[in-house]
């Protein structure tokens, strides 16, 4: 039996103070699964910037390869840094070093060279004027074509960028070696399942694809 909502369920009142809405009361309602990566740029001091990110989905148009990140907020240094140098880079991590891409987290200081010191290594872009993670096994390399608010006064935008340069190793692109997709491959970021009849929430965690035959 299928249930209908169309206001946030009383026992979703505390999940959303403690979000201090940051989060829709629908995300953890529906709690839709999406790709983890760390989008990079340089700081105008040029330091290393890293920001995790989820919340995004990949689109071919017209022969061109865009990426829409539906969430940056303003308060941060990745919507500064794309106001300053107009591109960054996607990397798409694998498990093995999730703990390090979630040290960025912690290490966002303005003085801070993110992607060193949380463990990582920084290399030069090919295309743009960004570091890219040499860890991770896809980089996207993506000039910045545009942001929307999602709407009047919002603390959050979408923004589009267009892929310029595709880095992948070599193994992933081979699908009888470790290919792109299972517990090696893509992560998805699994944002806190929330049941409305209880307001019980499932911690985040994350998730793999698994292909079906």
């Amino acid at each position: 039996m299928k249930q209908e909502f169309s206001k946030r369920p009383e026992t979703f009142k505390r999940i959303e103070e403690m979000n201090l809405g940051l989060f829709s009361w629908q995300d953890f309602l529906t709690a839709i699964p999406s790709p983890l990566f760390l989008a990079t740029t340089y700081k105008a001091n040029g330091k290393e910037n890293a920001c995790m990110q989820s919340w995004a989905t990949f689109v071919g148009d017209n022969g061109e390869f865009i990426c829409i990140i539906g969430s940056v907020s303003k308060r941060g240094h990745l919507y500064r840094t794309l106001e300053e140098t107009k591109c960054c880079v996607l990397n798409f991590p694998s498990r093995e070093i999730y703990d390090k891409c979630m040290e960025t987290i912690k290490n966002n200081d303005y003085e801070d060279d993110e992607i060193t010191k949380s463990g990582l290594t920084a290399e030069k872009a090919v295309a743009i004027n960004a570091p890219r993670i040499r860890e991770c096994f896809l980089n996207i390399e993506c000039e910045y074509l545009w942001e929307h608010e999602h709407f009047e006064g919002s603390r959050e935008v979408t923004v589009a960028l267009k892929a310029k340069h595709v880095c992948m190793d070599s193994d992933k692109l081979d699908e009888k070696k470790t290919g792109r997709y299972g517990k090696t491959g893509y992560m998805y970021n699994i944002h806190a399942p929330a049941n409305p009849e209880t307001g019980e929430v499932t911690p985040d965690c994350f998730g793999a694809l698994e292909k079906y035959h």
